[in-house]
């Protein structure tokens, strides 16, 4: 099973498991569903202030509540830089990354920081996730290939003893100053576990109070909450750390595992919290032969239990749902992505659709809406890109907005040459342009508004790369980790393609 970080397109071997990346192939043009009139536009291309050749700026993004605020993160940037507004010209801390903080005025976008890691180093990819408070005011970020051996909240810094254990790092804002407010280890970093990557995924809660933290490689073979970190016996089994703040202070409230723990399935793989961090969603990547699986878990008090246990309706091995995962405000919608889901249909399908069509378009992708009454979930709908291809990847990454009713789902590998919005779908030109597709519910009916590209999308852009949805659904920000452009700033020259894989962020707005 494949271990989809997107930032890397080759062969990898974590935790004893082999998994790659596969490139697109074209297929022929197939049927392509309805979408609605355009109303949706672009308002913004956003560029780095110092953009890199395969900095990959837009691999994670995130938004605020109001979608006034909005961080970039850029995981292999390589400047020297360490804190706040350092500076970024200098390029011997090769993969150190970094996060790009812009706000909106009326219309206008504007960079209000350049972030860096207080410890800065090598290959740690700062940026690799960010997760932003609903207010915008508190910002987490994380680097899980960051190397130190400390344990808990502001450790040693400086020892580089634990290669590959990551990090998460958390930042306020005051008016429009930000600063560093902590910087958070797993609580079992010391125990031999090499190569956790704490922080492959991590979300904050609406409030900014509460931190969820996946580490897929972590290796313990306890299951439930709390329980014995000191195994290492399940490689890759992956975990989740919780976190509470109160004033300004941090400290873990709990060490979640898989009811279902067993080596590889990289429990944690993605998170999302509830806007008062009471109901989380963990998706574990390659639960019962990749067929994947979420698990809802909520919170009484400061105790956690596991609600439900939830996987597709055409679960198939190899399918990987749960690679990304998306929560409402509420808690009471989740979407998850199923990137390696096989079947050719398009469009929104009843819950029991595709079984039968399983194994014809590899990796086509889907999505999957799952909806809670009381304290049991049901399957709401099962979602299919309107021009299904093979390996176009759709529900790789994906985004709910906060009131639940709009869904963006990105296809990053998605090879149309089209530009705009509800551009041409049948044209396969394009290797790996991506596109996102974006639905909204009305009451409990789900259809498809609009197919999104980027103003200046080309081939390998991987337009789709990151996504985030304001609380109203009505701002919508794309990352296109792989684009080329040379421009810097805000709306500069799209024509510029002199900078490869620097990568560039979209925002859009109806």
């Amino acid at each position: 099973m494949r271990h989809v970080s997107s930032v890397w397109l080759l062969w990898l071997t974590i935790a004893g498991l082999t998994v790659h990346l596969a490139a697109s192939v074209q297929t022929p043009a197939r049927a392509s569903a309805a979408v609605t009139a355009s109303t949706l536009r672009q308002v913004a291309y956003i560029k780095a202030s110092n953009p890199g050749e395969e900095d990959h700026f837009g691999h994670a993004i995130a938004l605020s509540g109001d979608g006034n605020t909005l961080a970039v993160g850029t995981p292999m940037e390589s400047s020297a830089a360490t804190g706040i507004n350092g500076k970024g010209e200098n390029d011997p801390g090769d993969s150190s990354g970094a996060v790009y903080v812009y706000t909106r005025s009326g219309t206008r976008w504007a960079q209000q920081a350049y972030i860096k890691a207080s410890n800065a180093g090598s290959d740690d990819q700062f940026g690799f996730a960010v997760t932003l408070s609903g207010d915008g005011n508190t910002l987490a970020v994380s680097a899980p290939y960051e190397d130190s051996a400390a344990t808990g909240i502001n450790g040693n810094q400086a020892d580089n003893s634990m290669p590959n254990s990551g990090a998460v790092y958390v930042f306020s804002r005051t008016g429009n100053t930000w600063s560093q407010q902590a910087y958070v280890k797993a609580s079992n970093t010391g125990e031999t576990d090499e190569g956790d990557e704490f922080g492959y995924a991590i979300s904050l809660s609406g409030d900014g109070n509460t931190l969820a933290v996946g580490a897929i490689g972590e290796d313990s073979a306890a299951k439930g909450i709390n329980g014995n970190q000191a195994d290492n016996s399940a490689n890759g089994a992956g975990a989740v750390y919780m976190f509470t703040r109160s004033g300004s202070t941090w400290a873990q409230q709990a060490y979640v595992k898989s009811s279902n723990t067993a080596r590889n399935i990289m429990y944690g793989y993605s998170v999302s919290l509830s806007a008062n961090g009471d109901t989380m969603a963990v998706g574990e990547f390659d639960a019962d032969r990749g067929k994947g699986a979420l698990y809802v878990l909520t919170r009484a008090g400061s105790t956690w239990s596991q609600q439900a246990r939830l996987q597709a309706s055409n679960a198939e091995p190899q399918d990987s749902m749960g690679c990304w995962v998306s929560i409402s405000d509420d808690g009471n919608t989740i979407a998850a992505g199923s990137l390696d889901e096989d079947s050719l249909l398009t469009g929104i399908q009843p819950p029991d659709a595709g079984a039968s069509d399983e194994k014809t378009d590899k990796s086509a992708g889907a999505a999957y809406v799952f909806v809670r009454n009381g304290t049991t979930w049901s399957q709401q709908a099962f979602i299919k890109a309107s021009n299904t291809g093979e390996d176009d990847w759709f529900g790789l990454h994906l985004a709910l907005s906060g009131d639940g009713n709009t869904l963006a789902v990105g296809a990053s590998n998605e090879d149309s040459a089209a530009q705009g919005i509800n551009g041409k779908q049948d044209d396969d030109s394009a290797d790996e342009a991506g596109a996102v597709y974006f639905f909204t519910r009305t009451g409990t009916t789900w259809k498809q508004d609009y197919y999104v590209k980027g103003s200046n999308n080309r081939k390998f852009d991987e337009f789709g790369s990151a996504l985030a949805l304001s609380r109203d659904g009505r701002t919508m920000a794309v990352g296109a980790h792989f684009q080329s452009g040379g421009a810097k700033g805000v709306n500069g020259n799209e024509a510029d393609m002199s900078v490869p894989k620097s990568g560039a962020a979209y925002v859009f707005v109806r």
